[in-house]
């Protein structure tokens, strides 16, 4: 790969994969997906707005290394994350003759990726599979790590399976295809990396973030491979969310529960809701004496800035409600003996994982943001 392609690990022994940070990669994404290859066989699956621009690429790279390979387009949009999708991509699956060799490809942002993922782990008992994210938000965060799912009524990615990819080929030259919005909501979970462990790059991010968001190549492969080093290094210390993993989770519980009263999809993205939820965690935090207001405000002020969403304001036409909410937080994944699992912060680069959140408190910083 050239100079301007970096390369890290996930180092998981056995399961071990590489992830490719940088321009281009796609159009040369078929001699490294080669070698990963036992049957020479691959399906990929897209989604109708990605396979306007990226199919083709693909395709033809593809093509040139000598690999067979067929498409399945899907419907974009947080909509396709569901049992009715997994149903009807697995029988297409089935109707193809996959075997357990075949490979498939996840072409797309985190909607395609979580769905292919979690298909190729119960398909035939466990199919490989290779992400290409070409979204922000799936290149420092969904596409890494071996979390797949889907969403239900009771919440977000409450169905799913760990099962890590072959490789992860993070091109982002796709980004440029992105809308604005869609790009400020994947950096939600660029910026969370600084908060929950690295000052130094939440500092770069306040002096940079703007860059990234508008393109700079140099600014977004080092955003990009910063946040990836960060999750690959926790992957690798906590697979399966036993015990630090869930710091990744800053800002979520509250996210995953506003997009559930949401109802998924364009009213309220998910780095938007993540980025909401991150301030419901430093406000939370602050009311707990635990975060000193200083850096609370910080955060803030770099929301603000760069135009990610720090309030519920655009939403105020919903049926909101502090006990519909801390309900809805109490399906989450992470709750254990029925407590909910919070990640909070001490200083920004100091979060910590806690389930000792007295309700009133919750409820009141809840209410805060409900007074719209």
């Amino acid at each position: 790969m050239s100079s301007d392609t970096s390369t890290l690990s996930v180092d998981l022994g056995r399961r071990s994969y590489d992830i490719v940070i940088g321009a281009g990669v796609i159009k040369k994404a078929g001699a490294l997906i080669k070698p990963h290859l036992a049957n020479n066989r691959v399906i990929v699956i897209t989604d109708k707005n990605v396979a306007n621009h990226w199919l083709g690429p693909l395709e033809a790279t593809l093509d040139a290394a000598g690999v067979d390979h067929q498409n399945i387009v899907l419907e974009p949009g947080e909509q396709t994350k569901k049992f009715s999708h997994v149903e009807k991509l697995s029988g297409q699956l089935l109707d193809a003759q996959v075997e357990r060799s075949t490979v498939l490809i996840a072409l797309g942002g985190g909607v395609i990726g979580d769905l292919t993922g979690f298909v190729a782990a119960i398909t035939l008992r466990g199919l490989d599979f290779i992400q290409i994210p070409t979204t922000l938000l799936a290149q420092v965060d969904s596409s890494v790590g071996g979390k797949t799912g889907i969403n239900t009524a009771q919440g977000k990615n409450l169905i799913g399976a760990f099962h890590q990819p072959l490789l992860v080929a993070a091109d982002i030259a796709t980004l440029a295809t992105l809308p604005a919005r869609q790009k400020l909501a994947g950096y939600a979970e660029v910026v969370k990396y600084g908060l929950i462990g690295d000052a130094d790059f939440f500092a770069w991010l306040e002096s940079n973030a703007k860059a990234v968001i508008e393109g700079d190549a140099d600014a977004t492969r080092y955003a990009i491979l910063e946040s990836c080093r960060a999750k690959a290094a926790i992957v690798a210390e906590d697979e399966k969310e036993h015990g630090q993993r869930a710091l990744l989770n800053l800002g979520h519980t509250f996210g995953h529960a506003l997009e559930a009263q949401v109802g998924y999809g364009d009213n309220l993205l998910h780095g938007e809701a993540v980025a909401i939820g991150t301030m419901m965690a430093f406000d939370l935090s602050v009311r707990m004496r635990l975060c000193p207001e200083a850096d609370r405000d910080r955060v803030l002020e770099h929301f603000k800035d760069i135009g990610l969403p720090v309030g519920l304001e655009r939403l105020a036409d919903k049926d909101w409600s502090s006990d519909g909410l801390i309900s809805l937080m109490g399906q989450d994944k992470k709750v254990q003996s029925g407590e909910m699992t919070f990640i909070l912060m001490r200083t920004i680069s100091q979060a910590f994982i806690t389930r000792d959140v007295p309700e009133d408190d919750l409820a009141a910083v809840l209410d805060g943001y409900l007074s719209i």
